[in-house]
């Protein structure tokens, strides 16, 4: 018999607007023994249904709802699932030109706690809720079904994973192992992924249409690319004509990865530079050499993992955003980004504003906005999907 979740008084308007998480402070009760992941239905205080998700006893978000409507959920509803976020991709354009893209996007593509990624002959998953660990040999089966591929690789060694109560895991889930590198191409630039210990999924595929942005800034400009990474930025702002290109990332086999991908790309290896090293650091340095710059990228690693670490993080981004106003050249442009989740948009452009003015850079502006590729979409009801912010600001 199917477990049921009853919700204490009033606490139902945020699935009633279709939000797909429910914490544990809103149940009154569980009726059944569900196990791990287990769908469950969802009632509130007066017995109205209100969707089917799964179990997780161990996370403060109790049920993740896989749907908000009376229907069956099995390897059938996946399917539905999955071929709606195919065409989705399809639809925007995306597959045309790039041999990399996210194919689901967790909440957003109704998948909680799933994400796939192509890279090529190859798709990349994780498995980041116990619902999706629950279905995750059906899952494979459609992906491997659905979406023809040499290979899945499992990325699930997320720490939200111990959240659920789940061990980290990775390796092959279905055909080939991925090679140690893999390479793919974004708008006509190539680049070489390493699925197996590379960040994320092995790239930051939400860069896409901020990268082709930049490319468009570059003619015989001079280019600080901090934490460059395999140099997504860097080979965008080369093809885009650059004369100097400056890559600073603290990790030597990233580098050894962007090197690689400026032979790939045919590009003049003699104007780029790429140095492993701590980018606070490295900023004062330039700072006290006089050294400036046409453009600075400044894509830093999420500052804040959790609402205890905004103040902190707050600090890092204006540390990194003042010192990058004062390299600038005049008429210079920063291009500054938060992927911390937490981070408001507004709390982030306060932050770059106080930089600037403390950086004597009074006359500043925000040319544009920038956020995530459009295939990593943010669903209405789930504004939590919505992570990566940035600002194009021009002294």
């Amino acid at each position: 018999m199917q477990a049921t979740v009853y919700l204490k008084p009033k606490r139902d308007k945020s699935l009633r607007a279709r939000h797909p998480w429910l914490f544990s402070g809103g149940i009154a009760r569980v009726d059944g023994s569900p196990a791990l992941g287990e769908t469950v239905a969802v009632l509130s205080s007066k017995g109205d249904f209100l969707g089917y998700g799964a179990w997780s006893p161990e996370s403060q978000i109790r049920v993740r709802m896989w749907t908000h409507r009376k229907e069956t959920i099995d390897k059938a509803f996946f399917r539905q699932r999955l071929q709606a976020a195919i065409q989705a991709r399809d639809a925007l354009g995306i597959t045309k030109n790039n041999t990399a893209y996210r194919i689901i996007a967790a909440e957003s593509d109704h998948f909680p706690g799933v994400v796939l990624d192509r890279y090529g002959d190859y798709l990349v998953a994780q498995f980041l809720s116990t619902g999706a660990e629950f279905w995750k040999t059906e899952l494979v089966e459609l992906f491997a079904e659905m979406l023809p591929c040499k290979g899945i690789y499992d990325r699930s060694d997320v720490e939200v994973r111990k959240k659920e109560g789940l061990p980290l895991a990775t390796g092959v889930l279905h055909g080939e192992h991925p090679p140690e590198k893999l390479e793919i191409i974004e708008a006509g630039r190539k680049y070489w992924v390493d699925v197996i210990n590379g960040h994320k999924t092995g790239f930051y595929l939400d860069q896409r249409d901020n990268r082709s942005l930049l490319k468009q800034y570059c003619q015989d400009k001079t280019v600080l690319n901090c934490f460059s990474y395999t140099g997504g930025f860097s080979i965008a702002a080369l093809q885009g004509g650059a004369k100097q290109v400056i890559n600073i990332d603290a990790s030597q086999s990233a580098l050894d990865l962007s090197a690689e991908a400026v032979r790939l790309n045919g590009l003049d290896a003699n104007k780029v530079e790429h140095i492993n090293g701590d980018v606070f650091q490295l900023l004062r340095r330039y700072r006290d050499e006089g050294k400036r710059f046409d453009i600075i990228v400044l894509d830093p690693p999420k500052f804040a993992e959790n609402r205890k670490q905004i103040k902190k993080a707050a600090r890092g981004y204006k540390d990194i955003n003042l010192l990058a106003f004062k390299l600038l050249k005049p008429n210079g442009l920063l291009f500054t980004f938060s992927c911390s989740g937490l981070m408001e948009a507004s709390l982030f452009q306060k932050i770059v504003a106080d930089a600037a003015l403390d950086a004597n850079c009074r006359d500043a502006k925000i040319i544009k906005k920038m956020d995530q590729a459009s295939d990593h979409p943010t669903a209405l009801p789930f504004p939590e999907a919505y992570y990566l912010k940035g600002l194009l600001c021009q002294i």
